[in-house]
């Protein structure tokens, strides 16, 4: 009797020859299977949700591109994993942070500047300080160089094991731990010293940049972009993400603390107008 893990890889092994020998149904279905995770895993290396959905689509269309030659030697999302990792790892646009080569030790300043002596109590308190800490927190991944910055989500974020994250990356298991335990250590380093979620002695809060962070316009109360961004179906919601923080309180859960994002639906008709385009070699 087979397991749980050999009856997905049949499954996944089923759906990929169909959409190989160009079923459109399973074609969309390796999309839908696909889309959310490599959504969040660009959202995360990339910071913002415009430059995602477009990195998002282009990792779609190379994944599907080379969709014939999976040989299930890892699971499909691993492997899809693998070519967005190196198509995010090259990607010649640059964060604001990389443009800026903003430091995490630049970046903790900035964070004292305009710091309020009280909590926010103007409209949408809650949500703005949710806003914040997850645009805080998206900004502080991004001071990470891009290499130590994909071994923390992958290990940390995404939770994957160390053998797998070697394996996206095509390095050592050892080399991946390494590099992780670097990118822990500075991350851990400057939530210790600056974050009151993490250590109640550190002088940063939340609730206390939300009026500096709506004068740089770095916060829109109209138009959240994390609070209120869309999740997946029966995904972790912005609340629960929060309540699974404040219970570990921790570096990790910090940083990990993001509702399960979904990819924008325009960027997937985009694809989907292009697989029946007819223009697509995987349906040709």
């Amino acid at each position: 009797m087979g397991t749980e893990h050999d009856l997905v890889a049949d499954e996944e092994k089923a759906v990929v020859a169909r959409a190989v020998a160009g079923d459109r149904e399973a074609v969309a279905q390796v999309v839908r299977l696909l889309q959310d995770p490599l959504y969040r895993l660009a959202l995360r290396m990339v910071g913002r949700p415009p430059e995602a959905e477009d990195a998002t689509q282009e990792i779609l269309l190379r994944v599907l591109g080379h969709l014939h030659t999976w040989r299930a030697e890892a699971k499909l999302l691993t492997w899809a994993y693998r070519i967005g990792v190196n198509y995010l790892l090259n990607l010649k646009r640059q964060t604001p942070q990389e443009a800026a080569q903003l430091s995490l030790d630049s970046y903790r300043e900035g964070l004292a500047d305009g710091l309020a002596d009280a909590d926010y109590r103007g409209p949408e308190a809650a949500l703005l300080t949710a806003e914040v800490r997850l645009n805080c927190s998206q900004a502080m991944v991004q001071c990470l160089v891009r290499d130590e910055r994909i071994a923390f989500v992958l290990g940390e974020v995404f939770e994957l094991r160390s053998v797998d994250s070697a394996w996206i990356l095509g390095i050592t298991p050892v080399a991946y731990r390494k590099r992780l335990e670097r990118a822990k250590k500075r991350l851990g380093n400057f939530l210790d010293a600056t974050c009151g979620l993490v250590e109640p002695t550190a002088f940063c809060r939340c609730s206390r940049r939300v009026d500096k962070a709506l004068a740089l316009g770095r916060v829109d109360p109209r138009r959240p972009v994390f609070a209120r961004h869309a999740v997946s179906r029966g995904g972790r919601t912005a609340a629960v993400a929060e309540q699974q923080m404040i219970r570990l309180h921790d570096a990790a859960s910090v940083l990990r603390a993001h509702p399960d994002y979904a990819a924008p639906q325009a960027k997937l008709d985009a694809i989907a107008e292009l697989l029946d385009s007819g223009r697509f070699p995987l349906l040709d």
